[in-house]
């Protein structure tokens, strides 16, 4: 057996040998204590292509996402967040758990939160019902199919959360991949919300952590949630020097990850009965629905072939392109999923 192709996630993606070397080579010091140069550099680095004032290395985009709920909001308000939101069906309901939050799902076409309904529901406290203080919106979308949300459109969810009051928060896990299949640049995504969370163990492929992203006073306090959480690390700087490279390094070659995967969604097509359920992938995101088989028998068989995926549904599968596959596992990928279909 060659070696296997895993599309389960770009989170499976394994350090470059650049990025074990820059481990080995670090300059650390106790972050904690904000004595971590290495930290400190990828912090600068990240908030400027995000155009924002500071930021704060954190272990998980999930926890990014908390922090920045438990400052927006207080006990007892709601937060508005698209249906199949990350932050909502995937953060094991962090939102209740950890701050007392109440989540309002709203209707989201492919990432696009609905405006009347953001609207709708931002709103002070009153008449029995709970203040709404903070939107979430994510780019690209996981559960809508990787999906580029448009910057207009985000502009556009900005401009109604300022008329009622309330703050944004972008859950720009894969922002990396939406600025690569859109062309535009990160601040402009940046700009439209209070604070930005990235991933950099995706697509990136650096091996742990994110960045959250805001204003000074905003990160000031992002640090003692990140306390309370248990998120403070010492010297990070050995997993801040892989991240750094990545950034730098790994952000051009997305564009392949999201050809691979239209690659995947096209010839998933040549086969009967078998649809894209989001259409043609915008970026390296791949879910295919085969009409009336089985997705989690499909999985095993995949996987005897040396093929790894996730079944999302009863006829559903999730391909994820990342550099860790190339052609000749996308093309071996096509050959078991026809054949299993045979």
């Amino acid at each position: 057996m060659t070696q296997v192709a895993d599309f389960r996630s770009d989170t499976v993606t394994r350090p470059t040998p650049a990025m074990r070397r820059a481990m080995a080579e670090a300059v650390v010091g106790d972050d904690v204590l904000g004595d971590d140069p290495t930290v400190r550099e990828l912090e600068r680095e990240v908030a400027a292509l995000l155009g924002k004032e500071a930021a704060l290395f954190v272990p998980s985009g999930s926890q990014g996402n908390q922090i920045a709920a438990h400052i927006h909001a207080r006990p007892g308000e709601e937060i508005a967040v698209g249906d199949n939101a990350h932050t909502y069906d995937w953060e094991m309901a962090g939102l209740a758990a950890i701050s007392g939050l109440q989540a309002r799902a709203l209707p989201a076409e492919k990432g696009r939160i609905d405006l009347d309904a953001a609207r709708a529901t931002l709103r002070e406290a009153g008449g029995h019902r709970p203040a709404c203080r903070l939107l979430t919106t994510e780019n690209t979308h996981n559960f809508h199919g990787g999906a580029v949300v448009p910057l207009d459109h985000l502009q556009a969810l900005r401009e109604v959360a300022l008329e009622r009051g309330a703050k944004v928060h972008l859950d720009g896990a894969r922002l990396w991949n939406a600025a690569a299949a859109s062309g535009v640049d990160l601040s402009a995504y940046g700009a439209t919300a209070d604070s930005v969370m990235t991933c950099l163990s995706k697509g990136l492929g650096a091996p742990i952590g994110s960045v959250l992203s805001g204003d000074t006073a905003f990160i000031e306090r992002a640090h003692d949630v990140r306390k309370m959480l248990g998120g403070g690390m010492r010297q990070v700087g050995v997993l801040a020097a892989p991240a750094l490279l990545a950034v730098r390094e790994q952000r051009e070659r997305l564009v392949e990850d999201h050809v691979r995967a239209t690659r995947l969604g096209d010839g998933f097509l040549e086969a009967a009965d078998v649809e894209l359920t989001y259409g043609p992938p915008e970026t390296n995101i791949v879910f295919v629905r085969a009409v009336g088989r089985d997705a989690a028998a499909l999985v095993t068989t995949l996987e005897q072939a040396g093929v790894l995926t996730f079944a999302t549904g009863p006829e559903t599968l999730r391909f994820v392109t990342h550099y860790d596959v190339d052609d000749i596992c996308v093309e071996r990928a096509l050959e078991a999923f026809h054949a299993a279909l045979r």
